[in-house]
């Protein structure tokens, strides 16, 4: 990797239009320092750097800190006047996307790029689309590619928890430097919303960006401020794929279609439009499997997916249509399918008695909700269905009412419990889902705990029965606070229970 001097930097800015002002003098000492670390965390900073002062909460002392740690200058929207230059920016994320890719030296450019958005599916489509590759890279001897998903990252070399769906600007470069010097080709990542609309992905060109869905979702103080602002900011990934793979059964299409058309390419896929290029149709259950047919330009075959849940066929379709992209032949398209896996994503687990099935899924909104309990109706239509869920405390207060609705309407009973309440009082979340359910003249018990929530529910079984513990997928911590509290697990607590029901049996 190239070393870079501060005065480079300010030249990037200066082209791209960021740049306000500087106190950084041209041929100076300061411009002429070498950079040889770019961090936003004060703590990290160990040789000379180049400090970028983010976040609302951001404070004074991070700076002072940064720079007695090394920083010999630092990029911000505010002059907080201490005594080291200043680089003074229109906007602080902007600034960020653009030099970390200068300092990196443009990783991105040397990978091939697929990004996922959507309400709902985009972890799922992800693991589909690594498990296809994989296949395909491994059989031809090549390094397996590297990701960003909602549940865990892999850069070629190291795997690790995800914190965030899509990470900040500087982290993604530096991941995407370590893909590429390990021999990674190809990068599939899940693209959120507030990562496009503030600047995370700024500057990324995705050889194929992939849209699935949207239905309302994220709308509060601290997320999106209407339906408008959460479209409008997931439609900005057009404007950066080269080829879009796009769902035409999604809600709002004509305005998603409208301007899919900045990309150079545009892919369809559907279950309902026969018109579809990638086409997929009928679709059964199979024992744990679910088996559907589709029709591309080149080819009709008939593939099966190793996890349940009939939504997740437009999950496939999407990984079809993006490996249809890439020319992937159908036989790792099969095996990859076939073997997928997502961690906390339609898991699922059966008592020795086949009577209990207990399912562990991240579904956490109106949309995702209403697939996954209108599938288990369909996959299930002889068992009583359960319900166990919790909402989110300070952000997306409309889940609780949509929700609330959704479970009361399709659930013989839901058991509301804890699920990130932050700040707010738990109890007062639980009682505000539990007006939503009782509108669908729903049957509700409210139990904070959430261990002991999956307890109960699996627990006062009377005939087949399906319990569908959802919302928190494989996260392993409850945000209470301002803190996270350690959590074993959904999977953990319904094997548990699963294993002392088997016992009781």
């Amino acid at each position: 990797m190239r070393t870079l001097k501060v005065q480079d930097y300010i030249d990037q800015l200066v082209e791209q239009d960021i740049l306000v002002n500087t106190t950084v003098v041209r041929d100076s000492a300061i411009a002429n320092s070498a950079i040889l670390q770019m961090t936003y965390d004060s703590r990290e900073v160990s040789e000379p750097s180049l400090f970028i002062c983010k976040g609302a909460t951001f404070k004074i002392e991070y700076l002072k800190q940064a720079v007695s740690y090394g920083a010999v200058a630092y990029v911000s929207e505010v002059d907080y006047g201490i005594d080291v230059p200043v680089i003074l920016v229109k906007e602080i994320r902007e600034a960020m996307a653009v030099l970390s890719s200068l300092f990196y030296d443009f990783p991105e450019e040397q990978l091939t790029l697929i990004g996922v958005t959507g309400t709902k599916g985009k972890t799922t489509t992800t693991n589909f689309m690594r498990s296809i590759l994989d296949d395909y890279l491994v059989a031809n001897q090549k390094r397996t590619s590297g990701y960003f998903s909602s549940v865990e990252n892999y850069d070629g070399v190291t795997k690790a928890p995800s914190r965030m769906t899509t990470p900040e600007a500087m982290v993604l470069k530096q991941n995407f430097r370590t893909a590429v010097d390990s021999g990674v080709e190809f990068f599939e990542m899940e693209v959120s919303s507030q990562a496009l609309k503030y600047d995370r992905t700024k500057g990324l060109m995705f050889k194929i960006g992939i849209f699935l869905n949207i239905s309302e979702d994220h709308l509060s103080p601290v997320e999106h401020s209407d339906m408008d602002d959460y479209l409008n900011s997931k439609l900005l990934l057009f404007k950066q794929s080269e080829t879009v793979c796009l769902n035409l059964d999604t809600d709002y299409f004509e305005r998603i279609e409208k301007a899919s058309r900045q990309a150079s390419n545009v892919i369809t896929f559907s279950q309902r439009n026969e018109k579809a290029d990638i086409y997929g149709f009928n679709v059964q259950k199979e024992h744990n499997h679910i088996t559907f047919d589709v029709r591309t330009p080149t080819y009709t075959e008939k593939v099966s997916l190793g996890i349940a849940g009939l939504f997740n066929v437009e999950n496939a379709l999407a990984a079809i249509a993006a490996m249809y992209v890439l020319g992937i032949p159908i036989e790792y398209i099969k095996s990859g399918l076939l073997k997928a896996r997502a961690k906390g994503r339609m898991e699922l687990y059966t008592s020795q008695d086949k009577n209990l099935v207990g399912i562990v899924d991240y579904a956490h909104n109106r949309l995702s909700f209403e697939v996954l309990f209108d599938s288990l109706k369909q996959e299930y239509p002889h068992h009583k269905l359960i319900s166990v869920f919790g909402c989110p405390g300070g952000k997306a207060y409309n889940r609780r009412k949509e929700m609330g609705e959704v479970a009361g309407k399709f659930s013989d009973k839901v058991y509301i419990t804890e699920d990130d309440p932050a700040n707010e009082p738990l109890i007062e979340i639980c009682e505000q889902v539990a007006e939503a359910v009782i509108a669908e003249n729903g049957c509700y018990e409210i139990v904070e705990d959430r261990a002991e929530a999956i307890q109960k529910a699996m627990s006062h079984i009377d005939g087949p029965t399906v319990v569908a513990v959802v919302g928190k997928g494989a996260e392993t911590n409850q945000r209470v606070g301002n803190g996270y509290v350690d959590y074993e697990g959904d999977s953990f607590h319904v094997i548990k229970s699963l294993e002392r029901y088997n016992k009781e049996r």
